[in-house]
């Protein structure tokens, strides 16, 4: 991702709007999904501060070594504060069920070597796999002759949100919505704070001019519709959920357009 500048930012960027107009938006449409105020409230507020200040830094033109160490520092404060925050807080009676649920499911005997090796296996997997998806998506951008941001924003972000997408459509079906939600929203704030994080740290990624004057502000917005619709009746109806996949579909849409322009 560091050697190519356009599918990094693109691709987080584009992962964040399609998580909320694309994979919150089907999981919405499948089932409305409740809100529980508390934590929602604590984790909207880092992602709007995280969303603001990557679109902020932004503007320079470059995610420097400082603002990847921010980051990466804000990261860390905000999983300690949930963390913390968490086990003051009585669990809710969702919270109660799924713990019985899992307590629940068979358990077998487990070697800490074979998890450890399972962890390893899985871990050398990914890396293969995101080569492969990088190597691919700059190959497909040369083929079709676009931009490398324009494949970041679509093929790339919508690859490396389909984790969000099985997991949170799963949710839904099995009537935990929130956990569909809560998986957007941790999904977007480590996306920013962790992932951009991390890169700019290793080494400083410039700033697509498009993504400044254009998908920063989707992402923006997107932010802030998901934030409205969960705020309103403390649930996101299936007609608000409609109402993002649609905007996503206007969105690569609009993205189409400009490249075939």
């Amino acid at each position: 991702l560091v050697g190519s500048p356009g599918v990094a930012v693109g691709n987080v960027v584009g992962s964040n709007i399609a998580n909320i107009l694309l994979i919150l938006g089907v999981s919405a449409a499948l089932a409305p999904i409740a809100v529980e105020p508390k934590s929602f409230q604590r984790d909207a507020i880092a992602l709007s501060l995280a969303t603001l200040l990557a679109v902020g830094v932004s503007f320079t033109g470059e995610f420097g070594r400082i603002a990847g160490a921010g980051f990466i520092a804000a990261i860390v404060t905000y999983i300690a504060v949930a963390y913390l925050d968490e086990r003051k807080a009585p669990a809710s009676p969702e919270t109660q069920r799924h713990e019985e649920e899992a307590a629940a499911l068979p358990q077998g005997p487990r070697s800490p070597l074979l998890d450890l090796l399972m962890c390893a296996a899985g871990l050398a997997l990914l890396i293969v796999g995101a080569r492969f998806l990088i190597t691919g998506a700059i190959a497909i951008a040369r083929d079709l002759g676009v931009s490398e941001t324009i494949i970041g924003l679509t093929i790339v972000a919508v690859g490396t949100s389909l984790p969000e997408l099985v997991t949170s459509t799963l949710s839904v079906l099995r009537g935990k919505g929130s956990l569909a939600l809560g998986n957007v929203v941790g999904s977007n704030i480590y996306n920013i704070l962790g992932i951009l994080g991390a890169t700019a740290l290793v080494k400083p990624v410039a700033v697509p001019p498009e993504i400044v004057r254009f998908d920063n502000w989707v992402m923006l917005g997107a932010t802030a519709a998901m934030i409205l619709f969960s705020l309103t009746h403390r649930r996101i109806s299936r007609r608000e959920g409609w109402v993002l996949l649609t905007g996503y579909v206007v969105y690569v849409g609009w993205l189409v357009a400009h490249a075939a322009g």
